[in-house]
């Protein structure tokens, strides 16, 4: 009998498979033997979700809230979305102009397939989240990374973006404040960026997850000076500590969400019923866990940054999120090789920045305790 091997689509075959697996896969196998690693690679926040949305959600399954709902998302959340960015953002949309997901990567994910054609670039600013250039490219888009320098702070030029138009690009995509680098574009640049997409007639799609995890600076939402040339993603994920919960959504022209309506019915159809409801009571009142989240954010952002400079990692300060990138040339110029040796030797699990575009660097994020942290801080003193 002859083993038949299937023929994998040439879009699966053309995702690139991360660099950072086997570093992952050590610090899994270190742990199971029973080594304490102190990992530094979370990308979540550290806290429960707060009780008034957890308990929302137990009043949905007591009241039945557990069938179909809108492809889109349940008017009541959508209603509510649409209320916050008008609230916090100052963008004024329609329910019928916001769509729900199953988390910001969904979203994202059915953006890029509802405007990409083929042969379409997509302007990236580097370092970058790893999912964005690998999601372009499923969707037939060619990624094309736009760097940013640790020296600025990780901060777009928008000169460095417009020398990188050409007649193929049809996207931008931004991340403010970033992952990994933690960078917030300030308004001069976003202004800048909006000028350039009405003026080349581009489509831009703004991340903008960690809105709420911002230290020195206010957010500042890019749809505020080119509403028709954007498309505004966000999420429960990372306000309100609900990762697991799985709720992102987009706002932006009816056109565009229409279409992202069209393939989120044809393949995941609604997001959890339940977690819609929760997210509703996270939207509409939560600022007292995001105050209370950003400050103990800051505290260790301070901490840490200050650590890893005093121990010969240069690491900028971020203005949000809850990442840091750190300079491992003292110990190996090759960030994967730097990130073994932080594991191996001083068993601290980190990302390194490969995927990341982000050469000689690694990822910490301090989404954990100041306890832990000074305890890795400790660790690495011994490198």
């Amino acid at each position: 009998m002859t083993t038949f091997t299937p023929r994998l689509s040439e879009q699966v075959q053309r995702l690139r498979p991360s660099s950072t697996i086997a570093v992952t896969a050590r610090a899994l196998e270190l742990q199971r033997a029973g080594v304490d690693v102190l990992s530094m690679a979370a990308g979540e926040p550290d806290f429960d979700t707060p009780p008034h949305v957890v308990a929302a959600a137990k009043a949905a399954i007591d009241a039945g809230r557990t069938r179909y709902t809108q492809v889109q998302g349940i008017p009541e959340l959508r209603e509510a979305i649409a209320a916050k960015l008008l609230r916090e953002n100052g963008l004024t949309y329609t329910p019928d102009q916001v769509t729900v997901g199953n988390g910001g990567k969904q979203s994202l994910f059915n953006a890029f397939f509802a405007l990409l054609d083929p042969g379409d670039e997509v302007l990236i600013p580097s370092p970058y989240w790893v999912s964005y250039p690998e999601m372009v490219r499923f969707a037939g888009g060619v990624p094309v990374a736009v760097p940013t320098r640790p020296e600025d702070a990780y901060r777009l030029d928008p000169d460095v973006l417009r020398a990188a138009v050409t007649p193929r690009t049809k996207m931008i995509v931004l991340n403010s404040p970033g992952n990994p680098t933690g960078a917030v574009f300030p308004e001069a640049t976003l202004r800048a960026v909006a000028d350039l997409a009405q003026e080349r007639g581009l489509m831009i799609v703004t991340d903008e997850m960690y809105e709420h995890i911002i230290y020195d600076h206010a957010h500042v939402s890019i749809a505020r000076f080119a509403p028709d040339h954007t498309l505004t993603v966000n999420g429960a994920s990372k306000a309100y500590a609900m990762t697991g919960w799985r709720i992102g959504y987009a706002a932006g022209p009816l056109p565009v969400i229409r279409a992202m309506n069209a393939i989120q019915g044809q393949s995941t159809s609604n997001a959890s019923s339940v977690s819609q409801w929760a997210a509703v009571a996270a939207i509409q009142d939560s600022r007292a866990f995001i105050e209370m989240a950003r400050g103990k954010f800051q505290q260790r952002r301070d901490r840490i940054v200050a650590g890893l400079n005093a121990l010969g990692f240069p690491t900028p300060t971020p203005d949000g999120a809850f990442y840091v990138l750190a300079d491992t040339s003292r110990i190996h110029t090759d960030e994967l090789e730097a990130a073994r040796i932080m594991l191996d030797d001083a068993r601290v699990a980190v990302v390194p920045g490969t995927d990341f575009l982000a050469p000689g660097r690694v990822r910490l994020s301090y989404a954990t305790s100041l306890e832990q942290i000074e305890a890795v801080l400790e660790r690495l003193a011994g490198l």
